[in-house]
């Protein structure tokens, strides 16, 4: 029995042993893991920071990308830049136009930059005119409704406490543009800050290119402290209040109209190629970047304006594609494409504006010289001074009537004419295009004018010239089947057709 109680006491101390190793080896195994754990957990916190980092640098980069675009357009302007400097590739400064971007991307800080302006862009430290708006004239005010929106902007109308329209330009939050950003680099405000800079770009383009047929920019507000401007980052931009360009409209409309539209948009491309900027292509050239100011035609939309000249080393690096035509033009001895942003826009009037605003119902007087402006545009043959020549020149014959030259005098001797006097009970007809729906009112230079298209009119027997006038200064005329009676008007003259007396019977 002895043996029996020594193997019982080897077996229990040999079990003790074996459940030590094994607890001991459980202990360890958990200490192991728990190691593992809070090494992983190290690892993991590490790996979040280094990918903040590594996003906020490559945020901070896109920043400083979008800073340096405006560099260049807070230079001063100089009347004394020599325009003959032969180096290959230099600019008026005589320095390679790469170099020359180079250095300027640091010069923010220089005293020659207007950094009042970047200032007042960046932290709303100063209104440049005592009259410009800023984040206090938007207390109070009203919105009215959206006006349009994209990848970047939204635009919003707006009535000012004071009942003063305008449009405001804001950073779209739900547009493609922040939310591909804040995907991107996770930072909503630093995303805010970059979308911003085509606002801030904008500015600065309105500042440097003020003509009639542009935006008129009324002020701004730049938030960067709150109770001023709201959120930090938030970028605000107040302009005139214009319609949107209804090119569907546009077409119904008279033909006086539509040239007004062409003719203010040459008006606009000749001053950009000649801007304090130097020549300005606008690369995004569609009809919805344009409104229009009681019938003038404005460009509102200048983010993706620019005013670099494409560098090159042939003429084949000078040419413009476009859907259904390629032109090449010559690259200079200075290396660059000089022309090529004029002869871009030129073309882009041709094929947006010119193709569907002059041909349809030009006056017959003006056929061979729309057709002129149609050939030299669409092969671009003309320079933007010699279409703008062309453009004034029918503006004059249109003015003075000069095109009617050829109409006899005895045409208005078919008409009785009733000055001091307007109509009562009238018989409308409609024509087309006509400046009222509900009749036929056309624009005419003269008395012999309206006898011309009340004669071309199966349903006129008289006219009315009224006292109102178009853009040009011609007189508006109402064209009518009949009317019950004349009412004193002083403003006004009526013009009745004379009844032809019968035809003598046959003997």
């Amino acid at each position: 029995m002895p043996d029996i109680g020594n193997s019982l006491r080897a077996a229990a101390l040999l079990a003790f042993v074996v459940l030590s190793i094994l607890v001991s080896l459980l202990i360890s195994s958990v200490q192991q893991f728990g190691a593992r754990i809070s090494d992983f957990s190290n690892a993991t916190v590490a790996a979040d920071e280094k990918e903040f980092a590594s996003l906020r640098g490559a945020l901070i980069y896109q920043l400083n990308e979008r800073r340096k675009e405006i560099i260049p357009l807070l230079l001063p302007v100089s009347d004394d830049d020599d325009d003959d400097d032969d180096d290959e590739g230099g600019d008026e400064n005589g320095l390679p136009g790469e170099r020359r971007y180079s250095l300027l991307n640091d010069q923010i800080q220089d005293s020659m930059l207007d950094s009042s302006l970047w200032n007042e862009i960046t932290h709303g430290s100063r209104k440049a005119h005592m009259d410009d708006m800023d984040c206090d004239s938007l207390v109070d005010m009203q919105a009215v409704e959206i006006l349009g929106s994209g990848y970047t902007k939204l635009v919003v109308k707006v009535n000012l406490a004071g009942g003063q329209p305008v449009a405001l330009k804001l950073v779209n939050e739900q547009g493609i543009d922040m939310g591909k950003c804040v995907e991107d680099f996770k930072d909503l405000r630093g995303c805010r800050e970059l979308v911003s800079y085509k606002l801030k770009k904008e500015i600065v383009l309105l500042q440097r290119l003020q003509h009639p047929n542009v935006i008129k920019l009324k002020g701004h507000c730049a938030g960067n402290a709150r109770g001023r401007g709201g959120e930090e980052g938030r970028v605000t931009v107040i302009l005139e209040q214009g319609n949107p360009l209804q090119m569907i409209q546009l077409l119904q409309s008279p033909w006086e109209d539509r040239f007004r539209v062409c003719l203010d948009l040459v008006r606009l491309l000749h001053f950009l190629s000649q801007s304090p900027l130097g020549s300005v292509a606008l690369l995004d050239f569609q009809p919805r970047q344009f409104v229009t100011v009681a019938g003038e035609l404005k460009l509102t939309d200048l983010d993706d304006a620019s005013a670099k000249e494409t560098s090159c080393r042939m003429d084949v690096d000078c040419t413009l594609q476009f859907p259904h035509r390629n032109f090449t033009l010559p690259c200079s001895s200075r290396g660059v494409c000089e022309g090529l942003n004029e002869k871009r826009n030129i073309y882009n009037a041709y094929r947006y504006f010119f193709t569907y605003l002059l041909p349809h119902q030009a006056p017959p007087g003006f056929t061979h010289l729309v057709d002129h402006i149609m050939n030299s545009t669409g092969e671009l043959k003309a320079d933007i001074n010699q279409t703008l020549e062309a453009f004034e020149h029918i503006l004059l014959l249109y003015k003075s009537g000069l095109h009617l030259d050829n109409l006899p005098p005895s045409i208005i001797r078919d008409f009785t004419v009733m000055r001091g006097m307007g109509t009562s009970g009238n018989a409308e007809y409609r024509c087309w295009p006509s400046y009222s729906q509900e009749g036929c009112v056309l624009s005419v230079h003269s008395a012999r004018e309206g006898a011309l298209i009340c004669n071309s009119h199966s349903q006129c027997n008289s006219f009315t010239l009224t006292g109102r006038k178009t853009w040009t200064g011609r007189l508006l005329a109402s064209f009518r089947s009949s009317f019950s009676h004349l009412v004193p008007d002083g403003t006004s003259e009526v013009y009745v057709k004379k009844s032809k007396p019968p035809e003598a019977s046959a003997a």
